[in-house]
């Protein structure tokens, strides 16, 4: 891809000649790298047109009517972005939303069946101070003494193959088991055996080159980041985002891609009857081929934005692929989201924060893992984590109410639970019996998430980005590629579209 300025394509028109439409670029993908990408482009004066082949946009940033709060949505996808980086809430501005922060309690963690509070000094549950005294609380003195070696370890004591040997070869079991694994994994859906150290703590590795020491890598980098908490929200919730990025863009829910195409040459036997250019080869041809509640259509555009790794299939012939070595990422974990409101006054003093994140079970020395006590991966307490949403809830139904969040879903786990599992889960984590409390909830479910990123991964993906990169007219986008969180796909999306 080219950073100069695209050289004028055919003129916008609803439908060219033998049924095919012609617009100025064609975004594959209504999340929000596609709905992101799109807006970029319609800022530099193009037509664009966004296929999504689910019924509604959004990806896994939706809001849904809670059953018990009439006129009440909340988030059953992405509730917050993280507070890296500018781009998403001067994106939210530009929308005319508001940015809010979380209230100030502290997140909790729940390890070998017991619950505390997570060390507020951290990347990714890596402590930076071993000995602060909500690290030993949860560690324990063992646990903290054999993390503070890693502050005399040589640096050739560090096996950064993933963000799990990484923390285990420098601070010891303990530390990774109960701090690291239920913050990383919680984040990923992925063992943390299978994370990439660069993919998902982008800098560590870095930092802990110029430090020696993991500890004072992490406290390096956490100096960096903005004050205040690690992560905003949007007044009302982050399905307001995509819902404000659709309501301006041409987006076609229902229409699944099914062939794409490509000629450099628009006036040869695969051109767009009645469109000629002085330098046809200057703006080239992409043939998108959808299915869709009106049957077969096609769109043909001089630039193309892909945001789903469900069409690598499809691209990586285009791309100068070898034709028997096809891209196959890997399935991300099918995660399932259970949302409650509660009648529960116990719960009005947060007690246990903003939320809980639970370590993976523990594996044996033969490597079986052992049954949990608590299926959910994780518990956000959403009531008491967004003040605006606490004000909606009790002006619907009023004080003593609450709605709560819990995540299901590991790669490799099947995870199906019914509701009397959830408020089993609920009730070990908060330590109150919710029993008969539940007035409403509702699940969604998001199958096969973001591939894990392992190393392997990132590789394959690099490998795949980088061939795309010399193709004119075309750029791929998301999570697949940028990686986990909205902070990242915002930026990623937002220079895509300039690249392409």
């Amino acid at each position: 891809m080219s950073d100069a300025p695209a050289a004028p394509g055919p003129p916008a028109s609803d439908l060219a000649p033998g049924g095919v439409e012609v617009v100025d670029a064609v975004v594959v993908g209504a999340g929000v790298a596609g709905l992101t990408a799109a807006r970029s482009l319609r800022e530099r004066g193009l037509r664009v047109v966004v296929l999504e082949a689910q019924d509604v946009p959004g990806g896994p940033v939706r809001g849904e009517e809670l059953p018990g709060l009439d006129g009440v949505r909340i988030d059953v996808g992405a509730e917050s972005f993280a507070a890296r980086g500018t781009q998403v809430a001067e994106l939210a501005d530009a929308l005319g939303l508001a940015v809010v922060e979380p209230a100030p309690a502290s997140a909790w963690g729940y390890a070998a069946g017991r619950p505390f509070p997570l060390p507020r000094a951290g990347v990714l549950g890596i402590p930076a101070h071993p000995w602060a005294a909500d690290v030993r609380r949860a560690v324990g003195l063992t646990g903290a003494l054999r993390a503070s070696l890693d502050r005399v370890l040589p640096r050739r004591f560090a096996d950064t193959t993933t963000l799990e040997s990484f923390a285990r070869s420098r601070m010891g079991t303990l530390v990774t088991e109960r701090l690291v694994a239920p913050v990383a994994t919680g984040v990923h859906s992925a063992p943390l055996d299978r994370l990439d150290v660069d993919a998902v703590a982008p800098g560590l590795r870095a930092a802990f080159e110029r430090e020696g020491s993991l500890a004072r890598a992490v406290a390096s980098l956490r100096a960096l980041a903005p004050a205040g908490s690690a992560v905003r929200g949007i007044d009302g919730g982050m399905h307001r985002l995509v819902e404000a990025l659709a309501a301006d863009a041409d987006v076609r829910t229902g229409h699944e891609v099914v062939a794409l195409t490509r000629t450099e040459d628009v006036t040869g036997p695969d051109a767009v009857p009645g469109y000629d250019t002085p330098d046809p080869t200057a703006w080239g041809a992409w043939r998108v081929t959808t299915q869709g509640p009106r049957g077969e259509t096609h769109l043909h555009a001089p630039r193309l934005v892909v945001t789903t790794p469900a069409l690598v299939d499809q691209l990586w012939p285009l791309v100068g692929g070898p034709a028997d070595v096809v891209p196959d990422p890997e399935p991300g974990a099918d995660v399932r989201l259970v949302t409650l409101l509660l009648r529960a006054p116990e719960l009005d003093d947060a007690p246990r924060g903003t939320g809980m994140l639970v370590a993976p079970p523990h594996r044996d020395a033969g490597r079986t893992a052992q049954r949990p006590d608590v299926e959910a991966k994780a518990l956000t307490h959403s009531t008491a984590k967004w003040p605006w949403l606490r004000s909606r809830v009790r002006d619907a139904v009023g004080p003593g109410h609450h709605v709560v969040r819990l995540s299901y879903g590991r790669v490799g786990v099947q995870s199906e639970p019914d509701l009397d599992q959830v408020v089993a889960d609920a009730s070990r984590l908060f330590g109150v019996d919710l029993h008969g409390r539940v007035l409403g909830h509702v699940v969604t479910r998001w199958d096969g998430a973001l591939p894990p990123p392992t190393p392997a991964y990132r590789r394959e993906v690099g490998s795949f980005a980088g061939r795309v990169d010399e193709v004119p007219g075309l750029g791929v986008t998301g999570g697949w590629i940028a990686g986990t969180g909205l902070a990242a796909i915002v930026a990623h999306a937002q220079e895509c579209a300039r690249k392409v």
